[in-house]
């Protein structure tokens, strides 16, 4: 573990809530060992919630092993590779500490992707195994049926649903409502593993061995995988645990629809629960009815989301209907927080709602503002416990800046990935000395506070001068009329990259793009001022709601003639619809 005793360098110390540790010591062992010490401590407690579902830690150990022993049958061996397709169901978690347990590496896959990206990251990692919902593998069949899985287990949806929903899933699938792959897709995990002695002893794996496969576009741009420990989930979970102050064994209660097969969600969600024997109400997607009701139903203390949940409960005309008040604790993550949206949620349910940050190769807590102290609305806050950063300069990354200065971010601690999987070159760019690269432009003010301008990649070079979109995006979200909003770079023949802005109005309102473009001279430098404004109905989002750039950008790659960035392409159901003038 780095060093990170106090100094002058880390002002951020003096601004943690009391009780909050500058350095933290997971448990000893694997995510398996802390698993098995919940549940022989707390294992008549709650686990999980699923429509109305309740399992026990006990339960939850017992169904893992089961998972582990099906595993091993299917010859599956120490460092293999398990994938898993599915969202927050049980099973998600069965499988994933099963594989655990079997000493396997999970491979976790966004069943909200691209399809060729789900068969090249199955491709490119080498699982043996794949257990995919039945809801979410229909779509993936046809990719999947060429990606070389030697064994297909299939979680039918049904067979997890009580028996009213169960009968209306099924007559979905009947008349075509839902994608279900083939009948002969793969073999029947519920089936199978009900059929298993749950294994009697895990493999006696260590804390540097690689656990997890979290692909991602990284901080170079084609997915690929971060290789993950046990040792950097545990000390982020134990990170995590301190900040948000969840005691072990305590009463706190999660709302988990933040997606586990997200790293953020694995994390924060999954594996902080099992450290600390808090019980999980499962939410396969976000409906905020449901989410509401169920923070009602069962005292929901913790709830880790993205900005779009906690707007959309904020502002929902429910809202009054439901008591919120058994919130406590909420870190948004995968983009900027809003003071407007922080502001409406904290005050439907007096809980403490901040911003805070991370990255895959991170596991993927890096910063966060503090929850009962000072905190600052537009930065991402301060490093984590045991967490360093700094920021230096772009062009080399060698040179440390002095606080106030716009600079590359750059963080160390032990919850950095080990590398990218088969990637060495790659590797090689972003770990260096210890530290992790992390893409980002931020600057870092007098108090230790960071504030993330900009992606390194997605900067705007506009007549010679550095255009960050972000700060484009925050005046465009100063006007009343806009309810949200995407800025890039396209090409022009003068200035070399011109700003383009896109637009989506809130509604009711009615605004041209010569007001906004107005509107916009009056808070940016001359560069920076939108030379362009299309409004449409939806913006290019990834399923944690980060807003996708990269895809406005190679459209405008394409319109121009150029070749559309690596990895840019999206299937037609990614491209967002277009408005036509105003809203």
């Amino acid at each position: 573990m780095p060093d990170v005793a106090p100094s002058p360098e880390r002002p951020w110390h003096r601004h943690y809530d009391a009780g909050v540790p500058r350095t933290v010591e997971p448990p000893p062992g694997t995510m398996v060992d802390i698993l098995r010490e919940t549940a022989v401590r707390y294992g008549s407690r709650t686990a999980t919630v699923f429509m109305g579902r309740k399992a026990t830690y006990t339960d939850l150990w017992t169904e893992s092993a089961r998972a582990a022993a099906l595993f091993r049958a299917l010859g599956v061996r120490p460092h293999d590779r398990v994938a898993l397709l599915m969202p927050n169901v049980p099973p998600f978690i069965h499988c994933c500490y099963g594989a655990m347990m079997a000493g396997a590496v999970v491979v976790s896959i966004n069943p909200l992707g691209m399809k060729r990206d789900v068969a090249t990251a199955i491709r490119d990692s080498g699982a043996r195994v794949l257990v995919a919902l039945d809801a979410l593998l229909g779509k993936f069949w046809g990719e999947l049926e060429l990606a070389g899985i030697e064994h297909v287990l299939v979680v039918r949806m049904a067979g997890l649903l009580p028996p009213l929903l169960s009968a209306g899933f099924r007559l979905q699938a009947l008349f075509g409502k839902v994608d279900l792959p083939p009948r002969n897709a793969g073999r029947d995990y519920l089936k199978l593993v009900g059929q298993m002695e749950p294994l009697k002893e895990p493999e006696p794996l260590g804390p540097d061995d690689v656990t997890y496969f979290q692909y991602t576009g990284g901080t170079t741009g084609a997915p690929k995988a971060a290789m993950l420990t046990h040792r950097n989930l545990t000390s982020n979970t134990e990170m995590c645990r301190a900040w948000l102050k969840t005691p072990v064994g305590g009463s706190d209660v999660g709302l988990m629809v933040v997606p586990f097969f997200h790293v953020y969600g694995m994390t924060v969600g999954m594996n902080l629960s099992v450290r600390t024997a808090m019980a999980m109400i499962l939410h396969p997607r976000f409906d905020p009815v449901a989410a509401m009701r169920d923070i009602q139903r069962y005292h929901v203390t913790v709830f880790p989301g993205v900005q779009v949940f906690y707007k959309v409960i904020g502002d929902h005309p429910q809202a009054g209907k439901y008591d919120l008040k058994s919130v406590r604790a909420c870190i948004s993550g995968a983009g900027p927080l809003m003071k407007e949206v922080q502001d409406r949620f904290e005050s439907r349910t007096g809980a403490r709602l901040v911003e805070g940050y991370g990255l895959t190769e991170a596991s993927p807590v890096t910063h966060c503002n503090p929850l009962y102290g000072m905190r600052k609305t537009g930065t991402i806050g301060v490093p984590a416990p045991s967490t360093d950063a700094r920021i230096v300069d772009a062009e080399t990354g060698e040179k440390d800046l002095p606080p106030e200065s716009e600079g590359e971010l750059v963080v160390r601690g032990p919850q950095v990935m080990k590398g990218y999987w088969g990637r060495e070159e790659e590797t090689r760019s972003v770990l260096r000395d210890g530290w992790l690269y992390t893409g980002d432009i931020a600057v870092m003010d007098e108090d230790g506070f960071f504030r993330i301008v900009d992606r390194k990649k997605e900067m705007i070079k506009s007549a010679g001068e550095n255009v960050y979109p972000r700060n484009v995006e925050e005046v465009l979200y100063l006007h009343p009329a806009v309810s949200d909003a995407a800025v890039v770079g396209v090409p022009d023949p003068r200035a070399g990259e011109k700003v383009k802005a896109f637009v989506i109005l809130r509604a009711g309102t009615r605004v041209t793009a010569d007001d906004l473009i107005a509107f916009c001279r009056s808070h940016l430098s001359r560069a920076q001022i939108p030379r362009e404004v299309e409004f449409r109905s939806s913006l290019p989002r990834n399923p944690m709601g980060k807003l996708l750039r990269r895809l406005l950008a190679a459209e405008e790659r394409e319109k121009a003639g150029g070749p559309p960035a690596a990895g840019a392409a999206a299937d037609s159901g990614d491209r967002p619809r277009r408005n036509s003038g105003e809203a």
